[in-house]
Formats: structure tokens, C-alpha cells, sequence
């Protein structure tokens, strides 16, 4: 029953992600997240939305994401980055190990708002660091790169799947947006987090 609850709000960061703005300092990025998505495809029922919002100015990165569904409870959380090819194969975590700061573990739904300050070490795989370059800022140019390449994948864990139960590749949301739509999504997210502190 709380996977019904949770499709509301699904449905709302969903129609948000499909309209979101980018200004001239803010570069966004969309991703649905399904267990067919997966490398390899599951059949899980678990469904999944995010909105990664990169601002320029500031080098934040915002992760939104809302998830219902899931087979299994969450055990982690993070983007990889980045694969061989566009749309498809397998990458190492690039983001924080083992999982996004504050992503709600131990659970078949959920929803999630954190910004990461890209300028910190912390907010990345050591390895990534490392293979990039071996500094923050040439790991979060290749980052960024990897992501407009189409070779960055949102990614949930769960003890359903280990190796990842849903996930999605990042996708630009394009200009012009409604920024009405945004506020319908954040809405439908903060309405669900409103239900499921009352569950």
C-alpha cells in the first residue's frame, strides 16, 4: 500500500523533471530509474525519479530523487560514471562511497533533497578523484563531461539486487521550461515526505 501512496509524488517529480529550468549558471539533468534499466535487467517493480540540478557558480550538486516499490531495502545510493559507452555497460561509483550522505537506507520507498559542494573531496569516490586526474577539479570536469556524454547512471542499491535494483542515465532537461511544473513536482515530493514522517 505505501508503494500507491508513494505514486503521486512519483508522478509529480516525473512531470517537474520533464519541465525543469536551467538558467545561465545552472546546468539539469532528468533520469527515471527502473529495474530494466539495469546492467543486467531485473524484474523488479521498483520505479524511480531524479533531478540532478549543477550550479556553475557556486560548483553544487543537487540531487532530488523520490522512488517507490522497491523488492528490496535500500542499501546504497550514488551516481557512477563513467561507462564506454552512451546508454548502456557498467562504471565505477564517481559520487560519495558508500552512499549519497543522508539517502534513506533500509527502505522500499522514499524521497531525497541534498546538495553536495563540488569543490570537497568528500563528495567524491576517492578512485574517481584519482582516475581523473587526481584533483577535485579535473574529477568534476570529467564528471560533468561523462554526463553530457550520456555516460553517467543514477544507480539504488537494495538487498533485492546488490549489483543496483533500478536505475536510470542522466538526460539534459532542455530549454525553454515552466517553472509552474517545477513547483507541482517539489510539491508532490514534499507531500510525500509529509505522508510517509506520518506512516
Amino acid at each position: 500500500m505505501k508503494f500507491t501512496r508513494a505514486l503521486p509524488a512519483a508522478a509529480a517529480l516525473a512531470v517537474a523533471a520533464a519541465a525543469l529550468p536551467a538558467t545561465a549558471h545552472e546546468v539539469v539533468y532528468k533520469v527515471f530509474l527502473n529495474g530494466a534499466n539495469e546492467a543486467p535487467p531485473n524484474a523488479s517493480a521498483g520505479l524511480g525519479v531524479a533531478i540532478i540540478t549543477f550550479d556553475l557558480d557556486l560548483f553544487t550538486m543537487e540531487v532530488q530523487a523520490t522512488f517507490a516499490g522497491l523488492s528490496g531495502n535500500v542499501t546504497a545510493s550514488h551516481i557512477h560514471c563513467c561507462t564506454t559507452a552512451a546508454g548502456t555497460g557498467t562504471a565505477g561509483v564517481a559520487t560519495v562511497t558508500p552512499t549519497f550522505t543522508g539517502f534513506p537506507l533500509g527502505a522500499t520507498f522514499g524521497s531525497y533533497d541534498h546538495v553536495f559542494d563540488m569543490t570537497l573531496a568528500s563528495s567524491y569516490n576517492p578512485g574517481f578523484i584519482t582516475a581523473n586526474g587526481g584533483t577535485v577539479s579535473t574529477a568534476f570536469t570529467a564528471f560533468l563531461n561523462g554526463i553530457d556524454a550520456g555516460k553517467a547512471y543514477l544507480n539504488i542499491h537494495s538487498s533485492f539486487a546488490p549489483g543496483g535494483e533500478i536505475r536510470g542515465f542522466l538526460s539534459p532537461v532542455p530549454e525553454p521550461a515552466s517553472y509552474g511544473l517545477m513547483g507541482l513536482g517539489l510539491l508532490g515530493l514534499g507531500a510525500f515526505r509529509r505522508r510517509r514522517n506520518h506512516a
